[in-house]
């Protein structure tokens, strides 16, 4: 049976900002990005602020690697139908922060935005997605890129490189089906689990290192704590979900009435409106004997 790990947002909250655990960060990055990733500092981000009910909902933390590049990974456990939005404005707001206002526009750092989504944001059949900026010709098609002298001063080779660029991995679109080591990285993230089989970077570090068993008594407390809100959150949405289908079959129910009634009015018989709206005939006469008898 695989050990029961803690949960890879609360790992970023309260564990993985120590230079010790950072090789456990790398590991996963290393994965996501396709590309050997050494982590120079944790940097101050909103997530290091526990503000009100905020801090169970979301946590993120903010990297800078060996390049110079700025990386937010944000944990988000709730619906925020504008969190697109969100995005934005997180990695704009990293590029603002650290750049001096008498600095050249080429000193702005490249940003990577990643998000672990455990609820289903936006409309995709996939569990992982990727955005760049792309500039295509819309007369030629072709993909505008950067010249010989900007390569070779930018050390660039193409213009998404610029710009931030955005991931987002939606945990309760993946099957539990492991393909390959990033999908070995996101099995753990959906089940706070590491089979003994994985061999993805960061993988063993994190098996060792966020076993719940080995926290402290005053830590193991805040973190069931925080499993319970979570609990509390997931039932919450579970209950508004339910309401809202009860809500939607009842607005569904009183227009099928008027319809009825509307029909009914105008002369049409029980018989004619039951095949009219592909209703049994049974609730068409129920709905008519209710009105004459009120």
């Amino acid at each position: 049976m695989a050990k029961k790990l803690i949960r890879f947002d609360w790992a970023m909250k309260k564990l993985l900002r120590h230079k010790a655990n950072f090789d456990i960060l790398e590991g996963f990055l290393s994965e996501l990005l396709s590309e050997e990733v050494r982590i120079k500092q944790i940097l101050e981000s909103e997530g290091n602020k526990e503000d009100g009910d905020d801090k169970f909902n979301r946590v993120d933390i903010l990297v800078e690697n060996h390049k110079g590049e700025l990386v937010i990974i944000e944990v988000q456990n709730t619906q925020e139908y504008d969190y697109f939005h969100r995005m934005l404005f997180g990695s704009s707001k990293a590029i603002t922060e650290h750049i001096k206002e008498t600095e050249a526009y080429a000193n702005v750092k490249k940003i990577i935005s990643i998000t672990i989504a455990y609820f289903d944001l936006g409309q995709g059949k996939d569990y992982v997605y990727h955005g760049t900026t792309v500039f295509k010709g819309i007369h030629k098609g072709d993909i505008l890129g950067l010249s010989d002298k900007q390569i070779q001063v930018y050390s660039k080779t193409n213009v998404h490189e610029i710009y931030p660029e955005y991931w987002v991995i939606k945990t309760g679109k993946f099957r539990n089906r492991v393909n390959d080591k990033l999908d070995e990285w996101i099995y753990f993230l959906k089940n706070a689990e590491i089979k003994p089989t994985f061999s993805a970077k960061g993988l063993k570090e994190a098996n060792e290192k966020l076993d719940a068993m080995k926290l402290p008594e005053k830590e193991r407390k805040a973190y069931d704590k925080y499993l319970r809100h979570l609990m509390s959150i997931a039932s919450r949405n579970h209950t508004i979900e339910i309401d809202a289908k009860e809500i939607i079959k009842k607005a569904k129910e009183e227009e099928q009435i008027n319809t009825i009634l509307k029909l009914h009015s105008k002369g049409k018989l029980a018989e004619e409106i039951s095949d009219l709206l592909d209703l049994p005939l049974q609730e068409i006469k129920a709905v008519i004997e209710s009105l004459e008898n009120s």
